[in-house]
């Protein structure tokens, strides 16, 4: 470990009471932190969100259900990565913190940058990508930009926190290579390069270990290893073992138990559990961050709403992106559209937007822009709008047939489709990867009898697009937030050219996904009951699709402009940091247009498992007609390493790679090989030639998994990969429940326990029914609770005891 730093407040420290000290741990209400007022220590505030300010006035609540304060709803991680723009994220990000220093908020709980690992996790909307390098670099430039302005920024959940099924329990079980070159990396690249002054802890295990509680996470790697120097808070009733976070390296715990856990510090120092300077140490950080944060917020004023929601139409415009444009009667592309052009608007979707998720990060925007009321306003004849479609699904023969007939009027159909409210929600992962079946069926009925159909997706992850083939256009919007009407007629009728690239697969089919089946059943996309087994190692999203030569609808990095760009003049210069890519870009179109050119890299003789590409670098470069400009791309070392797990250190591949640059991971316009020279005592041509549990005999890489081909890793292979015998994936029927099972395992109960859940599961469908999907979502937030966080959830009014009790009578006898 680290040699300990003096406190910064020891004398601070000095005058609390052990009390004092163990209620500073914890938050005063669910907002705020305590305050020692005869000490000078203040209280701040900690808000949500990642993407907007969601400051309650009234009744506090986790999960968005109880309306915030107006604030500007920028677009969603998920949609800002699509802009690949690191100094956009330095703007969104003071925008951002402009706003929460303008309304006394002292901790901005965001950016979320855990890796969309399988498309159908419930919170894929709120992280930025499946690569860590292009989440990291983005989630650093926000981090700036929100600290820029004095408010502490949260970069969240620390970590792998990959599914919502039972994600209060669930044991994400990972490699240790894998958990540092894919899960770990993108906070790495945060934290030390943005430096945020707070870090979240996600709820689940990691490995068998809470992440809160865990010391190899936070204490091992985060502070010993990147060096961070700041506060870590659990997620919102993220405490498990109060004490076991303290000694990891845990803070502050949000939000208020009640007093139960101060109590336990107290206990457990008086008892000689808890050395008290562990406990002094956790208090000076907190004393630390209150007071810089609150003397950065004296004479704070509110901000111009307008202005900051012409920053979010800005930046809705740079985060869409144009995914098919094919060729009209003309030989031209359908988009953009000339001015005056017939147009039959029809979807739900473009009168009423979806622009934001569900959850912690809803946000209550200050103006919503529709896409219908945007268009009518521009240089197109909209000759009228239709629904198409029930919003929540459920055909209706009347609202396609008025669509259809408003169709035949136009010279262009614009269709708005995309996934509703309750399809995508913090608490709840998504059921498959389809877009609603009346959807799906009006996009088929349109396309027998129009040529020229433009869609406009909406949603927060990738979904299947059977019709891609069918359509004229296809422009995605992800979560564009409350600008996000205005940035999408802007570009349909050509005032702004996209520029957006895919962060995220979009796979052919949910089957093609690398964790959507297994061998084995435990493999499977979520984990089902006590583990979530991460057979797909190394190879997530774009690794796994290039390296087993998968079909994809869409490929990361993708996006097309209104302009063509042309590469040339590839010149590499490798030095021990990294290197330096150069080549020169031309826009050869007429129109200004801005590229985001891509660098992959191969090593093409490694000792180890190692993907068919990765990530090394990018640049968003903006060109008028006919300019051509030099573009520098400079990977880091990380570039050339891989983690060498029976080390515990990272080493650099020796040997020759393939280095690419282009548009997307498949779209290559330069290639070449250049020779990286191996550490000091790499065996031959400076390749490494260490033992390693990824290798077979003769140093090769050897298996279904060293292959890529992660739908048939078995379970030997599987714990040869993970160095350890496998943890039980189910719940064992002989064991009674306990605290540290779920609400969601009284199926396992007697009559009472199933009849409870049973009631818990109707209240989530009449919810539904009656299209209130954040309150059915709060139902699954409590079904995946474990007990043993009921009595910190409840501030202590239902009692461990009491939840005991209830636990003998459900037992089964």
């Amino acid at each position: 470990m680290a040699e300990t730093a003096p406190l910064r407040h020891a004398q601070t420290v000095a005058r609390l009471s052990l009390e004092e000290k163990a209620s500073l741990t914890s938050g005063a209400n669910f907002w705020n932190t305590e305050s020692v007022a005869r000490a000078g220590v203040p209280s701040i505030m900690l808000t949500d969100g990642p993407h907007g300010v969601r400051k309650q006035g009234g009744k506090a609540d986790h999960l968005g259900l109880n309306a915030s304060l107006p604030a500007t709803c920028f677009p969603t991680a998920a949609a800002l990565a699509q802009s690949w723009d690191v100094d956009l994220m330095e703007r969104v990000g003071r925008s951002l913190g402009a706003e929460a220093r303008g309304a006394g908020v002292a901790v901005l709980l965001g950016p979320g940058l855990n890796i969309v690992r399988n498309p159908l996790g419930g919170r894929s909307f709120e992280y930025f990508s499946e690569d860590p390098r292009l989440s990291g670099d983005l989630a650093a430039g926000m981090v700036r930009g929100i600290q820029s302005t004095g408010v502490a920024a949260c970069p969240k959940h620390f970590a792998v926190n990959g599914q919502e099924h039972l994600r209060m329990s669930i044991d994400e079980v990972v490699d240790e290579r894998s958990l540092r070159e894919i899960y770990l990396e993108g906070f790495r690249r945060v934290v030390q390069q943005a430096r945020p002054r707070t870090l979240m802890t996600s709820y689940n295990k990691v490995n068998g270990t809470y992440a809160n509680e865990n010391t190899h996470l936070l204490v091992d790697i985060l502070r010993d290893e990147w060096g961070f120097d700041g506060v870590v808070v659990t997620d919102w009733g993220g405490n498990h073992d109060r004490i076991a976070g303290l000694l990891a390296g845990n803070q502050l715990e949000m939000p208020s138990s009640g007093g139960v856990t101060d109590r336990r510090i107290v206990e457990a120092v008086r008892s000689g559990r808890l050395d008290e300077a562990v406990l002094d140490r956790a208090v000076d950080d907190l004393i630390a961050l209150a007071l810089e944060t609150t003397s950065a917020l004296e004479g704070a004023e509110p901000v111009d709403p307008d202005a900051q929601h012409r920053a979010a139409v800005d930046t809705a415009r740079r985060c869409l992106v144009l995914l098919r444009n094919a060729p009209g009667a003309d030989g031209e592309p359908v988009l953009p559209l000339p001015d005056s052009s017939r147009v039959a608007v029809i979807g739900d979707f473009a009168e009423t937007p979806r622009y934001q998720g569900a959850g912690s990060s809803l946000v209550n925007p200050t103006r919503v822009d529709d896409a219908l009321s945007a268009l009518r306003s521009g240089p197109l004849e909209v000759v009228g709008f239709a629904r198409g479609f029930h919003r929540f699904g459920g055909p209706s023969r009347r609202l396609a047939d008025q669509a259809l007939a408003l169709a035949g009027r136009a010279d262009t159909v614009l269709l708005f489709l995309g996934l509703d409210e309750s399809s995508e929600a913090e608490g709840v992962d998504r059921e498959h990867l389809r877009l609603p079946a009346d959807q799906l069926a009006l996009v088929e009925r349109l396309t027998r009898v129009h040529d020229r159909v433009v869609v406009v997706l909406a949603g927060g992850a990738p979904v299947e697009l059977p019709f891609a083939e069918d359509v004229a256009a296809i422009l995605y919007t992800s979560l564009a937030g409350q600008g996000g009407g205005t940035a999408v007629a802007d570009t349909i009728t050509g005032r702004h050219n996209p520029g957006g690239r895919l962060a995220v697969t979009f796979p052919m089919r949910y089957a093609d996904v690398p964790s959507a089946r297994s061998v084995a059943a435990a493999g499977t996309f979520p984990g089902r009951e006590r583990t979530a087994e991460h057979r797909d190692g190394l190879f997530v999203g774009y690794r796994y699709y290039t390296t087993r030569d998968v079909a994809v609808r869409y490929c990361f990095g993708h996006g097309l402009s209104y302009t063509a760009f042309e590469y040339s003049g590839l010149d590499v210069d490798l030095r021990a940091g990294g290197g330096t890519v150069r080549f020169t870009l031309r826009n050869t179109g007429d129109r200004a247009g801005r590229e985001v050119a891509q660098m992959y890299v191969t090593p093409e003789a490694a000792a180890v498992p190692h993907p068919a590409a990765e990530l090394a670098g990018f640049a968003s470069v903006e060109l008028e007609p006919g300019q051509e400009r030099r573009v520098e791309i400079a990977p880091d070392g990380r570039a050339w390493e891989y983690f060498d797990v029976d080390a515990n250190a990272w080493r650099r591949h020796g040997g020759p790679y393939a280095i690419r640059v282009g548009a997307s991971v498949a779209d290559v316009r330069l290639a070449t090989t250049v020779v990286v020279e191996g550490e000091s005592g790499d065996g031959g041509e400076g390749g490494d030639q260490r033992e390693s549990r990824d290798r077979g005999e003769g140093g090769a890489p050897a298996g279904a998994y060293a292959a890529g081909d992660v739908h048939n890793v078995g379970d030997a292979e599987f714990a040869a990969l993970l160095g350890r015998p496998l943890p039980a994936a189910s719940w064992d029927p002989g064991t009674p429940l306990g605290l540290d099972d779920t609400v969601a395992q009284l199926r396992h109960a007697n009559l009472l326990g199933r009849g409870v859940l049973g009631l818990l599961h109707t209240a989530r469908r009449v919810l539904r029914a009656v299209r209130r999907p954040h309150a059915a979502n709060n139902v699954m937030f409590l079904v995946n609770m474990p007990f043993a966080k009921i009595e910190g959830y409840s501030g202590g009014k239902v009692s461990k005891a009491a939840v005991e009790r209830f636990l003998r009578r459900v037992r089964r006898r």
